[in-house]
């Protein structure tokens, strides 16, 4: 349904950083990038697209990125924890949202909420 999504940041260096070893398990790198801007996404189809603005406030986006397994769940939660990002749920099922759905979750350097599920 969707084509790109696109995200203010007010660190673009740390959100790079961040969202490229976070995203990396789920075979996702940074196809682009410029003083104010970076495009992340499978190669030569960035769909997450961070935006330098210096104002930006803590985030209240949630942002959802299907993963092909749970070892990629859990890589995406542990290299994002690396990069800076803060722990909102490790990799393990979640019953209450599905039987079989598989997820974890971070908070951005931002404060958005950033998940890789295994549905």
């Amino acid at each position: 349904m969707y084509d790109h999504i696109g995200l203010k940041v007010g660190n673009l260096d740390a959100s790079v950083r961040f969202y490229t070893a976070a995203l990396a398990p789920l075979g996702h790198i940074l196809c682009s990038k410029d003083e104010t801007s970076a495009g992340i996404g499978p190669k030569g189809e960035p769909a997450l697209w961070l935006y330098l603005d210096k104002g930006a406030t803590n985030g209240t986006a949630h942002v959802a990125f299907r993963a092909g397994d749970h070892a990629a769940v859990a890589g995406f939660h542990s290299e994002g924890l690396k990069a800076g990002g803060s722990d909102n749920g490790g990799a393990g099922p979640r019953t209450d949202y599905s039987p079989t759905y598989y997820a974890a979750f971070l908070i951005d350097p931002d404060g958005n909420n950033i998940e890789a599920v295994c549905p």
